[in-house]
């Protein structure tokens, strides 16, 4: 077959596939180019999810006639001036976004520039451009797109659920918006407003701030460290988590080039990196970073939809990144978390306390078992005559509670039949949190929480493998738990899965699910967090995830959130039965995790230490 030159509306629609992917990709590149435009306010309107109609008004410059016939143009742009692919200061710049759009749906763009008499309105369908006419129009741009994929109908069938296109369009409104504070963004899906984040005033980073956490939740904004770093070239700023909040997977990570959304791998990696050995594994932080490079040494034009990017020196941002990350976790950690000392503790009571009259002052030494004040040594000579000032607060009785140990009185005449196993018997509790048990050569030390998670998520696995029906406790208060709308979608496509395995989800309301049902195993967990955590994970999962090892995930997360917590008290039969339970399920050394439930110290060590 000869060679031929194909039609301009094959060629169209090619560069639509990789350009125009879903109703969301409409969006980004709409709304990128009302910011391109210097828009201060940008409303975007869905019907069925962008499948029948996308529009997004701005207030921007807006375009004469003669502009407005070339924006349809292929590679027609505004954008680069100079022709200088490495010198690029806007969004846009291939010219391809409304071409392409217009090549697989009906395109209308209604302009009016500032100072125009009046505005112009030019209409494309399927590639076939009319002549523009005259619009009443107020000062900006508005293009509405009908219709998507009616001329490539085989995309239809690719396209999800009006919901699901609706959260991707929200989440990509989110990353623009974050980029760009000073603009108000607006989202209406039907007659629902969705989004509506009006601008921010102030400084950068104060307007970054109050931005973030309005689209990532007040709990962010509360929980998070500044990020500002600068290298040679390289600026780096933004607001990361503290290691305490976390996610159950990487979507609420926001990177940005030169203001630009991106899902770099680079990037995602100095993440990763920075918070390696203060995180758990396969739990990801939320933050927003702010990558600013000279454009000379950035390319961003390595990907269709411009959503990697590659520099000059990826080592030099890579290790700027982790170096600011971990120097600002250090600091918030001694800001947020820092251990105080039993010396600081009673420091800081006795510069706050007030005298007290001197029957009270007696009244409240009771409490101290007829403490007498004595000469105190000297490296605690600054704690000196707390005593006799502090306030009517108990303060040396609370912190013997809390940080004494747990151990009960033995009855020794009527002791069961000892059944000990290869982790002994328990002993004591200490902190709430660890079970100490004795063994013929040693000590056993157990994490509760991180044991009773595996002997869970062990009974949930063989029930599921012998295709038995998990046992469920009915809620008398059903739980209502909202969730973003990606996370709800998906939660409810797995709904039968989440059957399966005890815990019964429907849908309530647009911004939420109700919880009826969980399994028995786990009836006093924490179901809230719960449902989050599996929404989260249910959005990676994606089409060719393994049942199995969909199912895998779903008992481990139940089985954490749902097993005995640190912090709880329990007796001794209690601790000698979650000990017994350990001996008998597999894999019993380490939690759903990773992490080990018990560490085993051997009596001849122990003597070592005290060179006996």
């Amino acid at each position: 077959m000869a060679i031929r030159i194909l039609p301009d509306n094959l060629v169209n629609q090619i560069a639509a596939g990789e350009v125009v992917e879903r109703p969301a990709s409409v969006v980004k590149e709409l709304v990128e180019n009302a910011i391109d435009a210097g828009a201060s306010s940008v409303e975007v309107s869905l019907v069925d999810g962008g499948k029948s109609l996308i529009a997004v008004a701005d207030n921007g410059r807006g375009m004469t006639r003669e502009d407005l016939l070339l924006a349809v143009e292929r590679h027609a742009t505004s954008k680069l001036p100079d022709d200088d692919l490495f010198n690029i200061g806007y969004l846009g710049f291939r010219g391809e976004a409304l071409p392409s759009i217009a090549s697989v749906a009906r395109l209308s763009v209604t302009t009016r520039g500032a100072g125009a008499e009046n505005g112009w309105r030019l209409e494309v369908n399927g590639g076939i451009k009319e002549e523009p006419r005259p619009a009443a129009a107020a000062c900006g741009t508005r293009v509405e797109v009908r219709d998507l994929f009616y001329a490539a109908p085989a995309r239809l069938k690719f396209l999800k659920t009006a919901a699901g296109e609706t959260a991707q369009c929200i989440d990509i409104v989110n990353r623009i918006a974050l980029a760009n504070p000073q603009v108000s963004f607006y989202l209406y899906d039907g007659e629902k407003k969705k989004i509506a984040l009006n601008a921010c005033q102030g400084e950068l980073f104060d307007a970054r701030l109050k931005r973030l956490s309005d689209v990532m939740g007040r709990e962010f904004g509360e929980n998070s460290v500044l990020i500002d770093a600068a290298g040679d070239d390289i600026r780096i700023g933004g607001y990361v988590s503290l290691p305490t909040l976390n996610r159950a997977n990487s979507l609420s990570q926001y990177l940005f080039v030169n203001n630009r959304p991106v899902r770099d791998k680079l990037l995602l990696g100095a993440v990763k990196g920075a918070y390696q050995g203060v995180l758990e594994n396969g739990r990801y932080p939320l933050c927003a970073l702010f990558v600013d490079v000279a454009p000379e040494y950035v390319d961003v034009n390595v990907h269709p939809a411009k959503a990697e990017v590659r520099f000059f020196d990826s080592a030099a941002v890579r290790g700027l990144m982790v170096g600011a990350i971990r120097n600002a976790l250090s600091f918030g950690s001694r800001q947020a978390a820092a251990p105080v000392g039993l010396g600081q503790l009673l420091q800081a009571g006795a510069e706050q306390a007030q005298p007290l009259p001197r029957s009270a002052a007696k009244e409240d030494m009771a409490v101290l078992n007829d403490y007498q004040p004595q000469p105190a040594p000297t490296p605690f000579a600054r704690l000196g005559g707390y005593a006799a000032g502090r306030t009517k607060t108990a303060v040396l009785p609370e912190l013997e509670r809390k940080f004494s140990v747990r151990a009960e009185e033995i009855d020794e005449e009527n002791l069961p039949e000892r059944t000990d196993g290869v982790l002994g018997q328990a002993k004591a509790q200490f902190h709430n949190t660890y079970i100490i048990s004795q063994t013929e050569d040693g000590i056993v030390l157990v994490d509760q929480h991180a044991a009773h998670e595996r002997i869970v998520m062990e009974k949930m696995k063989k029930a599921l493998s012998e295709g038995r029906e998990p046992t469920t406790q009915l809620l008398l208060i059903p739980e209502i738990v909202e969730l973003p709308a990606a996370e709800k979608e998906k939660l409810l496509e797995n709904a039968d899965d989440l059957r399966r395995c005890g815990l019964v989800v429907e849908e309530f309301g647009p911004a939420a699910v109700i919880v009826r049902e969980v399994p028995a195993l786990i009836k006093d967990g924490n179901i809230s967090r719960l449902v989050h955590d599996l929404a989260e994970q249910a959005v990676e999962w994606g089409g060719n995830f393994a049942l199995t090892e969909k199912l895998n995930h779903i008992v481990a997360t139940m089985a954490c959130h749902g097993s005995v917590r640190a912090g709880r008290s329990l007796n001794l039969a209690e601790m000698n039965r979650l000990l017994r339970e350990m001996e008998q399920t597999p894999n019993s050394g380490q939690c759903n995790h990773g992490r080990p439930t018990y560490i085993e110290l051997k009596l001849k060590d122990i003597d070592k230490l005290f060179h006996r």
